[in-house]
């Protein structure tokens, strides 16, 4: 298996801000939008692995959000392949401010590959 990873880079916007999440009341990156760039990191990440059909879904998440990211600020979030299991794929994600390199996130998600006709079938 190749050595899997991405870093995508985003800019708050107020749509991204605690308030607008529901997840607080400052106008700084909310925990959640946070936890989906960390997310959209390790699908960008494991998608060269994926056989045509299959997707992959999240199913463990642990993440230290350690820094405030003001609206405008860019941040930078990595995911890298730290475990493989047949299906079960483990990347440490982590995210920085562009500017100074401040470290805003770090963590763990788990993904694992399906057949997504399959998965949807049972799904509802």
């Amino acid at each position: 298996m190749p050595d899997l990873a991405a870093a995508l880079t985003f800019t708050v916007t107020d749509t991204d801000t605690a308030i607008a999440v529901g997840s607080g009341a400052l106008p700084v990156l909310g925990t959640p939008r946070l936890l989906a760039w960390c997310e959209a990191a390790t699908c960008a990440a494991i998608e060269s692995a994926l056989a045509d059909g299959s997707t992959s879904v999240g199913t463990r998440v642990s993440l230290e959000h350690l820094a405030a990211s003001p609206v405008g600020a860019e941040v930078e979030v990595s995911a890298s392949s730290s475990y493989v299991d047949g299906r079960l794929h483990r990347f440490t994600v982590s995210a920085r401010h562009t500017a100074d390199g401040k470290v805003v996130a770090a963590g763990e998600v788990t993904r694992v590959v399906v057949d997504a006709d399959r998965f949807m079938s049972r799904v509802g």
